[in-house]
């Protein structure tokens, strides 16, 4: 069943997403060559808690961390600790944080230092099928809208959609119904409406789209060991068009 969330609680989903985006903004400024991840999930959490909010994530299925830090071919769930970024690298950082009983999830791909151009075309595409999805995100639009603006744009320039992860509806939980995969016909599924919120999150791979878990059972990466980009923003339906509640 779709919650639908009132004027009140998408204010209090909008407090929640202002600490993600300061968190993320944080990330942006601390990613660098040498850097741990773990140093980046502590940052990440103080971030979290000084503004009087909850690590989403820690915990959360027993997940360890405060963060989803997933570098190359990780494509979601990579686990923050020793490992230090590289020259060359891409690091996708998702953050979720909770704020008096209400979430907020959003994530970005950072490259550490100068990247390949393959690398950088992947990012780019990848924020950009973001911003076509939210774009599709108006009332009366069919759900699979969202994901057919994904999946048409990154595949019209070579890459590939993960299909076994997807976005998904955020409000009291992480996660809610729907599920929003980021690939499929258009003109299906429910009708938008004012008071959906969705994370939607494309996961996009430079060569196949079959990813695998590895044996820690959290970090997801790209079967070919190709790489992958990912991008997240918490967005409410409304009236007069989408709203990303995940920004400053």
């Amino acid at each position: 069943m779709i919650k639908l969330k009132s004027a009140a609680e998408i204010k209090k989903m909008r407090q929640a997403g202002k600490i993600v985006a300061a968190v993320l903004q944080e990330m942006e400024r601390a990613v660098a060559a040498g850097v741990t991840t773990g140093s980046l999930d502590k940052r990440a959490e103080r971030i979290i808690r000084r503004a009087g909010a909850l690590p989403a994530f820690l915990g959360y299925h027993g997940y360890p961390a405060s963060i989803c830090t997933s570098i190359n071919e990780e494509v979601v769930h990579g686990i923050p600790g020793l490992r230090k970024l590289q020259e060359g690298d891409i690091i996708s950082i998702d953050v979720g944080a909770c704020l008096d009983g209400y979430y907020a999830d959003a994530a970005v791909t950072f490259a550490v230092g100068k990247i390949s151009p393959q690398a950088q075309k992947l990012i780019e595409v990848t924020r950009r099928s973001l911003e076509k999805a939210i774009e599709a995100m108006q009332c009366g639009a069919h759900l699979s809208d969202v994901s057919h603006a994904v999946q048409s744009y990154a595949e019209a320039r070579g890459f590939s959609i993960v299909r076994s992860y997807c976005g998904h509806g955020i409000g009291t939980a992480m996660h809610e119904e729907p599920q929003v995969p980021n690939f499929g016909r258009p003109g299906r599924g429910p009708l938008l409406q004012p008071g959906m919120v969705l994370a939607v999150e494309p996961m996009i791979n430079a060569g196949g789209w079959q990813v695998e878990v590895l044996a820690d059972q959290w970090t997801v990466v790209t079967r070919d060991r190709s790489l992958s980009a990912h991008f997240e923003h918490t967005i409410a339906v409304g009236e007069n068009g989408p709203e990303i509640l995940t920004v400053l």
